[in-house]
């Protein structure tokens, strides 16, 4: 499958043969029963190594599943107030489930819903998402300021420290 008429050629063990024809190294390869492959097609002379293919793709597949074990995806977890008229113990709940979502590596987004004549009294969503706040200050910082979302909705998003 190799086209170019020569190339750098390296052995299994890493060492460099020189320049040779891509016959020759067909024939090289075919003697040591194991597979030419070319690594740098874009060099000139275009790089091939001697290698067990099926060896070398299960190397590469073992080396992008341990990066993948290493690697971990941050999630937004959201959690919903439905009025301004819920009770500190009910905030102290949903803070601590919020504690352990941060806990987690997530950030939380934080909302209220205002409902029915609630809308008239927007200092108070403000002030509930700030004691909400107060109770994982330690553990948490806001990511994204309170905000006006749509009509009926104020937001923050808390990510931890």
């Amino acid at each position: 499958m190799i086209t170019h008429e020569k190339v750098r050629l390296i052995d299994e063990n890493g060492e460099q043969l020189g320049i040779v024809t891509s016959r020759e190294a067909n024939e090289i390869a075919a003697s040591k029963s194991l597979d030419l492959v070319e690594i740098a097609p874009t060099a000139k002379p275009p790089v091939c190594k001697i290698i067990d293919y099926g060896k070398y793709r299960y190397e590469l597949q073992k080396k992008e599943k341990e990066s993948k074990k290493k690697q971990h995806t941050v999630s937004l977890k959201t959690i919903r107030i439905m009025s301004v008229n819920i009770d500190d113990h009910d905030i102290e709940i949903k803070s601590k489930k919020a504690r352990e979502f941060l806990e987690e590596g997530n950030k939380v987004k934080v909302f209220l819903q205002y409902r029915g004549r609630e809308i008239a009294h927007r200092e108070m969503g403000m002030a509930l998402l700030k004691t909400f706040f107060g109770f994982i200050e330690d553990i948490a910082k806001i990511d994204k300021e309170i905000e006006q979302e749509g009509n009926r909705r104020i937001s923050m998003i808390i990510t931890k420290k």
